[in-house]
Formats: structure tokens, C-alpha cells, sequence
């Protein structure tokens, strides 16, 4: 199935090179674009996309109350909403999870980070910036003091957990452990099963609450 993607950005220069980018992919399109949150919120609830691409900082609706009116807790048919911005800001990227984003990603990541995010969310996984990802879980552990425990991995695994943590994505852990990107998405959903959790970013958590993310 192709993936049908709302682009919405106050920057005509940044909604061209998303476009050219994910109309490059045999499995997306992109239906529309918004260059304002009020266009954008619009043209999600009648075309309904299958991915919407958020800016934080637009006209009228920012990205993050986009996010909440399209994705939030009480939307009844909510949309996936991923947030592209230059800001890394904790309180964003905060607010913009509570709020029912699938991924947060900064514009600087590159076009690879932007298309496995619009994939991972269509899969059911969540995606965030790498350098967001290691700062973020660093704080939590921080903040918790104490180590998770959780069920015995194997080498392998490890390997790819500790990649995972240090927000790498499929492709750079493919070619660190010289395996396939479609081998590395099937040890990270063996180690969720394994974890007991539903994505990348809750395995990069557990890691760095059990060390297994330095060793």
C-alpha cells in the first residue's frame, strides 16, 4: 500500500524537498501540503493522510496543538502525526508525545530519518531524532537512580539493543553489526516481545536503565 502524507510547513522551500524526497519512495505520496496549522487541520479531517508531517512553529495552529487536535487523547479516528522541526527542545518534544505524536524528528536528521520515521509510524513504532533519544533517556535514568531489570538476551541482541539506545537507526545498525536492515527490524521486535514493550524508544529506555546502553 502507499503511505498518503499531509506535509504542513510555513516554509514553501522545506515543503519541496519533503516532497521530492517521499515522492521518491515506491510506498509514499504526498497528498497536499499546508503552510499554516488552521490549513493543515482542514485538510487532514477531509482527506484524512495517512501521516501527517508537523511543523512546531506555523501560522495560527503551532505543530503541537495540531498534533493534540488531530492525535490527542480525545480524537476519535486519530491521525498519525509526526513532528519535523529545527527546535529540539525537551518541552517540545515532551508536549508533542503527550499529545499523540508517532515521532519527533529535527529537520537536520536527513531525508533517510524522515522516510524509516513515516514507515515506523505506519508499523505501529515511534521514531525520534537520535540526538534527542540519548539526551532524553539520560534524564530519565537520572532521574529514576535505580536499574531495570528484564528477561536475559542474546548476545546479538545486546548488541543491537545497545545500538538502539545510542539512537541509531536500522540502516547504521545494519551496516555497525554488517547484517541487513530487514535482520535488525526483526531483533528489535523480538527483543520487544522479549521486553514486554512497543518500540524502539521503550527498549533505548531499558538499556539505559540496566547499563546495557555504555556496555
Amino acid at each position: 500500500m502507499t503511505t498518503r502524507v499531509l506535509i504542513a510547513d510555513d516554509q514553501p522551500g522545506i515543503r519541496d524537498a519533503f516532497r521530492m524526497v517521499l515522492d521518491a519512495q515506491p510506498d509514499m505520496t504526498v497528498i497536499a501540503e499546508a503552510p499554516d496549522g488552521n490549513s493543515a487541520l482542514d485538510q487532514a479531517r477531509r482527506l484524512r493522510p495517512d501521516v501527517v508531517l508537523a511543523d512546531i512553529r506555523m501560522p495560527g495552529l503551532d505543530g503541537l496543538e495540531l498534533t493534540r487536535a488531530l492525535a490527542g487523547s480525545g480524537v476519535a479516528e486519530p491521525t498519525r502525526v509526526i513532528v519535523v522541526t529545527t527546535f529540539d527542545l525537551d518541552e517540545y518534544v515532551h508536549t508533542a508525545l503527550r499529545n499523540g505524536a508517532v515521532g519527533f524528528l529535527l529537520k537536520r536528521s536527513g531525508p533517510g530519518l524522515l522516510v524509516e520515521a513515516i514507515r515506523a509510524a505506519m508499523s505501529g513504532d515511534t521514531l525520534i531524532s537520535p540526538q534527542l533519544t540519548v539526551r532524553l533517556l539520560r534524564h530519565v535514568v537520572a532521574a529514576t537512580g535505580h536499574s531495570a531489570e528484564g528477561p536475559s538476551l542474546s548476545a546479538r541482541e545486546l548488541e543491537v539493543v545497545r545500538l538502539v539506545a545510542q539512537g541509531r537507526t536500522n540502516a547504521e545498525i545494519a551496516d555497525e553489526l554488517f547484517i541487513s536492515a530487514g535482520t535488525v527490524k526483526n531483533h528489535v521486535a523480538n527483543i520487544g516481545r522479549k521486553l514486554h514493550v512497543s518500540n524502539r524508544v521503550a527498549i533505548a529506555a531499558w538499556a539505559w536503565s540496566t547499563g546495557q546502553a555504555s556496555t
